[in-house]
């Protein structure tokens, strides 16, 4: 018997417990839209034991002060009336609570004062941040938009030089009876700072080449802009593996600020290699070697093999960078290319000479191109080249080549906002030693924008234009074809283009291409994409566009963007069926 005393002993303690049992709180909101409801939620002390176990008399207590914490919580969104009833109900172990909140009407700005120094008026940045915040009148008073518009103007007045700016009034007024409010901001800006000595500290390189990098002069005004754009520059140069660009604000004196740039150089020689796959080129192996710096003048030397089952490549580049503030540099290289494309084979030796430098925003290039090899046009994949209807050609051409280019992108890693812009012009007239006379204008461009935050829209044209007496001597790279990767997905590389009277494709004089394309990312790494392609190359006037459209698949991998499409021709009579594309690298 002494058994089940000892039990009941036991288990008198949990029955005494019992009524003071403890469950969790479920909360539900309504009267208000999504925008409202996640603040109330997050605000109301309820919220906090939905994973806590709470007893009937904390649930009610805490519901108790549920109006006035919805108030309080709603108060930075311009409501200063609203208000809140509800039930609790029990529901099995747990409590559910409601609230039916009520805004009611919102404050609205009724006024709003800027008071800055007229100097500070007179820089574009610093007015755009200042009507931005006037234009705060007439609009729902929002605390979080107010703070984010007033730090704006503030960072707006650092970033141009207003180093010492202090805030000296930072007010707003609510008349809850008449639900209005006044907003009075006013700044002593104080002097604009301007820029002193930049000092670079650990280059390997003599006094005074890495100026040419520096985007501003001494005794000009201080710009945060400026500072990145040397940070840019110095790791677009790709000598260093550290760069630090830190204004020396705190020892600011007469308004002068110095400019101490942290360097430590980057490995000297590197090596890359390994093989890749392009549906244009087919499998192959890279191999390269580049020098970043040769000595201390900054000189560059690259160099890189190709060995692909359609192309074939062997380069070398030798860079000499020149004193002064626009990136100028002289350039010397050599390219040895054997291409076997679709519809075309090239045996060819390229030397260049060119000059590259700053201009205007733009990146410039005024050279030289001396060309000469063998090459045959309106080939099949397979054939021999004696079959009726390929044509032969050797030439040699000298040519002078101009090009401007200009990026801009907010990551280069995955872009969701930026664009791209390529335009070349090369002729031989007035030159010797050439083949044939022709003049060439092209144009690439490529623009890419996130209109939410999974999705894409990338919309891509080529333009080509050629004039000559003697398009037979003409090679393969100096004619315009169309299809491919990068072209109109859906037809093999340079598989569009005029043809000959053997139905053989030999290319055009005239280029128009032009994509548009959607990508969708279902993760941080992984997406999808839906695009269409038309265009052609063509002469004279005879444009008739083929169009290629399809889907892809989507992979931001640690080597880059890795683009898998599958495309296929839109009523087109003489080409059917799927075409595989595969490209890795960067979008823009």
């Amino acid at each position: 018997m002494r058994r089940p005393r000892r039990l009941g002993l036991a288990a008198l303690p949990l029955l005494l417990l019992s009524p003071f049992a403890r469950a969790g709180v479920q909360l539900v909101v309504d009267g208000v839209d999504d925008t409202l409801k996640a603040p109330v939620v997050a605000g109301v002390e309820l919220s906090q034991y939905a994973n806590r176990e709470a007893s009937e008399a904390q649930v009610r207590r805490l519901f108790e002060r549920a109006p006035e914490q919805v108030r309080t919580a709603l108060e930075p969104y311009g409501y200063y009336e609203a208000s809140a009833t509800g039930e609790i109900q029990q529901v099995g172990a747990d409590w559910r609570v409601t609230l039916h909140v009520q805004p009611g009407q919102p404050v609205l700005v009724s006024a709003v004062e800027v008071k800055l120094d007229d100097e500070a008026m007179k820089i574009p940045a610093v007015r755009r941040a200042e009507r931005a915040v006037e234009r705060l009148k007439g609009q729902q008073l929002n605390h979080g938009t107010y703070t984010a518009t007033r730090d704006a103007l503030a960072g707006a007045l650092t970033a141009n030089g207003f180093l010492s700016a202090r805030m000296v009034t930072h007010r707003v007024e609510v008349n809850r009876g008449e639900r209005s409010a006044t907003i009075a901001l006013a700044w002593e800006t104080g002097k604009r700072y301007r820029y002193g000595e930049v000092h670079f500290e650990g280059s390997q390189f003599k006094d005074g080449f890495l100026d040419r990098y520096v985007p501003f002069k001494r005794g000009d005004y201080f710009q945060q802009d400026q500072l990145l754009q040397l940070q840019q520059a110095l790791n677009g140069a790709d000598y260093f593996s550290v760069v630090n660009v830190l204004p020396d604000v705190d020892e600011a004196r007469d308004g002068v600020v110095d400019v101490t740039v942290q360097l430590a150089p980057a490995k000297r020689t590197i090596y890359t290699g390994g093989p890749f796959i392009g549906t244009d080129t087919g499998a192959g192996v890279r191999a390269g070697m580049e020098r970043r710096w040769i000595n201390r003048s900054g000189h560059k030397w690259k160099n890189e093999l190709v060995l692909a089952q359609r192309l074939k490549t062997l380069s070398t580049l030798y860079s000499i960078p020149m004193p002064g503030d626009d990136q100028r540099s002289f350039n010397f290289g050599a390219n040895f290319r054997d291409a076997d494309t679709t519809t075309s084979k090239s045996r060819t030796l390229e030397l260049v000479a060119n000059e590259t430098r700053l201009w205007h925003g733009w990146t410039r290039t005024i050279g030289m191109h001396a060309l000469s090899g063998t090459f045959t046009v309106g080939k099949k994949a397979g054939e021999n080249d004696d079959v009726e209807g390929i044509e032969r050609g050797r030439s040699t051409l000298l040519y002078p080549e101009a090009s401007l280019s200009k990026k801009k992108a907010d990551n280069p890693t995955f872009v969701r906002n930026g664009w791209s812009i390529d335009i070349y012009a090369r002729s031989t007239v007035g030159t010797l030693l050439s083949d044939a006379s022709f003049s060439q204008l092209a144009a690439d461009a490529k623009w890419i924008r996130a209109f939410t935050r999974r999705d894409r829209l990338i919309l891509r044209g080529s333009v080509g234009y050629t004039w000559t007496n003697d398009f037979d001597a003409l090679p393969p790279q100096l004619r315009f074809f169309a299809g491919g990767d990068r072209s109109v997905r859906g037809y093999g590389f340079q598989a569009i283009g005029p043809r000959n009277s053997y139905d053989r494709v030999i290319g055009g004089r005239n280029l128009l291409v032009a994509s548009s394309e959607v990508e969708h990312y279902f993760s941080r790494n992984w997406g999808m994409a839906a695009f269409v392609d038309a265009g052609n190359a063509f002469n004279g006037t005879d444009y008739n566009p083929r169009i290629g459209a399809g889907l892809g698949l989507r992979w931001l991998s640690p080597v880059g963007m890795v683009r898998v499409d599958l495309g296929t021709p839109i009523n087109d009579k003489r080409e059917h069926g799927v075409q595989l594309h595969l490209v890795i690298g960067p979008d823009l």
